[in-house]
């Protein structure tokens, strides 16, 4: 078996073996493709940098990288690694980061994140023994937002550059499909909270899936999350919330409290390289 980059390899050839590698996992994944090629696009995995294990011309193995400048380094951020079900237990994930760490460097890469699933105790041990180690606990949500308010709140639909960044206190808890460089190249409908004509709160949505990349309240109103969840509910019934940092008491004692699902639970690692 050898490993090479993804450069030239066909995307057909590398959904196929990351959908065969992701089956019966711990949560039901999309399986349409053309959802993947768009989320990778967005997220910016650069095949140039992503890796896989051949045996002979059939690819058993990935590790895909989505490449990027935050917050002053240059990060690949691992957004799936898979190994084909006959082929696991040959340590072929500690292989291919044998062979991608050394390439990483040279090409400017300072760190590497990923994020795993906490019930997937093999995964972690497997991240550890490359010098992977733990930094952040998130927390996954979805549901049925059952709210009742007197009257709804006012919603305003902005754009992008419209939202005060400097004015977030917690962008940085953010994983990187929420971040806010990955979420301006995506499809995504911004939206304030106004109170009082002033902005009380934003939230980042995906309408046609109720799917939350980004949520927070700007004041210290009592009733500023209701507020917020009100206004998300003008947009869909039905939300999606991943990755809540597990240090941000007030979000998550929110979200217990109108009902949501906690879901699944994830790390995310870091390597310095």
């Amino acid at each position: 078996m050898k490993i090479k980059t993804l450069e030239h390899i066909e995307f057909e050839t590398i959904i196929t073996c990351f959908l065969s590698a992701f089956e019966n996992y711990f949560v039901q994944l999309p399986t349409d493709k053309a959802y993947y090629k768009e989320r990778w696009k967005i997220a910016k995995v650069n095949y140039q940098l992503s890796y896989g294990m051949f045996d002979g011309e059939q690819l058993v193995g990935f590790i895909i990288h989505a490449v990027d400048n935050r917050d002053g380094e240059l990060i690949a951020f691992n957004t799936g690694t898979g190994v084909l079900p006959k082929y696991r237990g040959q340590k072929i994930t500690k292989a291919i980061y044998n062979y991608a760490l050394p390439d990483l460097k040279e090409n400017g890469i300072t760190k590497c994140l990923l994020e795993v699933i906490t019930a997937n105790k093999a995964a972690i041990s497997a991240y550890e023994n490359v010098g992977f180690e733990i930094i952040k606990n998130y927390k996954c949500f979805n549901g049925i937002l059952n709210l009742n308010t007197a009257e709804p709140v006012v919603l305003k639909e902005i754009n992008f550059n419209e939202i005060n960044w400097k004015e977030i206190s917690n962008l940085n808890s953010y994983s990187w499909d929420n971040q806010k460089e990955t979420i301006q190249n995506s499809s995504y409908k911004y939206f304030q909270i106004i109170n009082n004509q002033r902005v009380e709160s934003y939230f980042v949505i995906n309408p046609t899936n109720g799917y939350i990349s980004q949520w927070d309240v700007l004041t210290t109103n009592k009733e500023a999350w209701e507020n917020l969840f009100d206004g998300i509910k003008q947009i869909s019934n039905t939300v999606i919330i991943n990755n809540v940092e597990e240090r941000l008491t007030n979000k998550i004692n929110f979200l217990h409290s109108i009902g949501l699902d906690n879901t699944v639970n994830q790390y995310e690692m870091k390597l310095t390289i």
